[in-house]
């Protein structure tokens, strides 16, 4: 999925030489996503409201126009602003963090791997792609540098093999989600593009990038800006980071202190963005849906959004909470700066925090699951082809 549909010359290139792309095959069936009954509200009451929830509206932006938002600080996991943060909406390439999360250290970044025909069917077409060729030999970490940087889909269906195949991807990424809780999201292609009852929300997404950033090899990836990718024969090409606020492009200046993490684009669900950004030692999140139809709209809102945030008190008043996995306990939260993409396999777990937060909120942690009732938010109607 591409962000933009300007792309470098090097980039075009690329995609010329990419692989034929085949009618879709391998992903499961497309089926409409499950309906939530209406209850208690993960992470608090108020993220379940449809008005804008916020501790203290001073200074927050006026005018954001996106359908869904909401921002959060990583460390201690409170809301501190959020609209409509429930609401299911197609995510685009957004979901691919949910794919790292389940799959990144599955393979060690070294791992070598000769790509096959059967590797890249089933990609949709309108895909982006990075310009993966059949016959040539890539490292499982220039295959995560495709999917951070390029968000290409023909990246995300050959490590999708090498997990086991898409429908098997699909099913781990499920269980992913209902792991750490992102009770919203229906997983129908690993790689976000637009399929009939593909959702999530942007509390799920928030989720995502949160346990993501806990890995020192996703931190690495989402934030590098560009990188040179294989084109066989020892030839490389570069690619750049679609993420407009990380590294600055097309008139927008880079955000101070952004450290990734995933944006995308599709027909069906416009732009989504989710973001973290690093000042005077606080990162924060942000996540935005389906703002105004102008590309630049979604970087824009994003970036107002964590201007306010980082001016607020860190003991400002929270709406809402980012709940924990349910394996939340089971192993330490690796150090900041220990591991590297380039390190292999790196243990992963989540720092101690409030479950659940707000007034009236009961959540009943099950054996095997954790299970909450959330309000359903509506779906946009399909309009156009898929772009993404």
């Amino acid at each position: 999925m591409c962000d933009s549909a300007r792309l470098s010359r090097r980039s075009v290139l690329a995609l010329a030489v990419a692989a034929p792309v085949a009618a879709p095959v391998a992903a499961p069936p497309a089926a409409a996503a499950p309906a939530r009954a209406s209850g208690p509200v993960l992470g608090g009451d108020r993220l379940g409201a449809d008005a804008v929830q916020a501790g203290s509206t001073t200074g927050l932006p006026a005018r954001l126009t996106a359908r869904s938002w909401l921002v959060a600080d990583q460390d201690s996991g409170e809301v501190l602003a959020a609209y409509r943060a429930h609401r299911r909406l197609p995510p685009a390439s957004t979901l691919k963090m949910l794919f790292a999360d389940t799959v990144l250290d599955r393979f060690p970044p070294g791992t070598r791997h000769t790509v096959t025909a059967a590797d890249l069917a089933g990609i949709p077409a309108g895909s982006s792609l990075v310009g993966i060729r059949a016959g040539t030999t890539y490292t499982v970490g220039r295959l995560w540098q495709g999917v951070f940087l390029r968000s290409g889909n023909d990246a995300v269906h050959v490590l999708a093999h090498m997990n086991g195949g898409v429908a098997r991807t699909v099913a781990d990424m499920r269980a992913k989600a209902r792991e750490l809780q992102a009770l919203d999201t229906h997983v129908v292609s690993p790689d976000g593009f637009d399929h009939p009852g593909q959702l999530s929300s942007a509390y799920d997404l928030t989720l995502f990038a949160r346990y993501g950033l806990r890995d020192p090899g996703f931190r690495a990836y989402c934030r590098t800006r560009t990188a040179d990718f294989p084109a066989g024969g020892g030839k490389t090409f570069q690619i750049q980071n679609t993420d407009r606020l990380l590294g600055g492009a097309w008139g927008l200046r880079a955000y101070p202190g952004l450290i990734g993490v995933k944006n995308g684009y599709t027909t069906h669900a416009g732009n989504t963005f989710t973001g973290a950004a690093t000042r005077a030692g606080r990162t924060l999140l942000v996540t935005v849906m389906h703002p105004a139809d102008r590309v630049d709209a979604v970087y824009e809102e994003a970036a107002a959004l964590l201007d306010w945030g980082f001016a607020q008190s860190a003991s400002a008043r929270a709406v809402g909470t980012l709940v924990e996995p349910v394996s939340a306990g089971r192993g330490p939260e690796p150090s900041p700066g220990r591991g590297s993409a380039a390190a292999g396999t790196v243990a992963r777990g989540p720092s101690a925090g409030r479950l659940v937060e707000g007034a009236g909120t009961a959540v009943a942690l099950l054996a095997g699951g954790a299970w909450a009732l959330r309000r359903r938010g509506a779906r946009r109607p399909a309009k156009g082809r898929h772009r993404e």
